[in-house]
């Protein structure tokens, strides 16, 4: 004769499988953001620094920037640097533009992200001023030149697995916004 199922136990077992079920659907939604600020945090990935004031230190030794620009499948600009590279002493300020061109006779809300190779050189390349990860509405045929003030952390020096590096590359790649209401409202 088997026994009744106990359904005090049953309701135990119920609550943990509910609870494990919301403990990895938190973790899933959380999992983009936890991610996006470890990369800022240790610059894993390439993931470049933002910073409030350029260091006090200025070495004589001098590192080559190089500048990037990719536009995702589908979207109707052109993006450019307006220079292929700039070199600068570690811990000096630099100043580079970037152009952007809507192609089209639609306006379109677009928005850069970045990085920087070798990956290993992402955390110690701060920016001071950035157009990335703002939505731009970009007029149709409008064009417009966008800022970068950058430099190099002279830490990048002292860190046995950077410093060699001579040439840094900075990337930006556009993409569609995924809020195209500012779009929309400019038609």
């Amino acid at each position: 004769m088997s026994a009744a199922p106990n359904k005090k136990r049953m309701a135990i077992t119920a609550g943990v499988v509910v609870a494990a079920v919301a403990g990895m659907a938190g973790l899933a939604a959380a999992a983009a953001p936890l991610y996006d600020a470890f990369c800022k945090l240790t610059g894993y990935g390439g993931t470049t620094q933002e910073a409030a004031a350029a260091p006090g230190q200025v070495l004589d030794r001098r590192i080559e920037v190089r500048f990037d620009s990719n536009v995702a499948p589908g979207l109707p600009i052109e993006f450019e640097p307006k220079q292929i590279s700039q070199t600068l002493r570690i811990g000096e300020t630099g100043l580079a533009f970037y152009t952007v061109r809507n192609l089209s006779d639609q306006p379109v809300v677009a928005r850069a992200t970045y990085n920087v190779t070798p990956h290993e050189a992402g955390q110690y390349f701060a920016k001071l001023e950035c157009f990335c990860f703002q939505d731009r509405l970009i007029g149709p045929g409008e064009a417009a030149e966008l800022p970068v003030v950058f430099f190099v952390d002279p830490e990048i020096a002292s860190d046995l697995n950077t410093a060699e590096i001579g040439t840094l590359t900075l990337s930006y790649t556009f993409f569609r916004s995924t809020d195209q209401s500012a779009a929309e409202t400019a038609s």
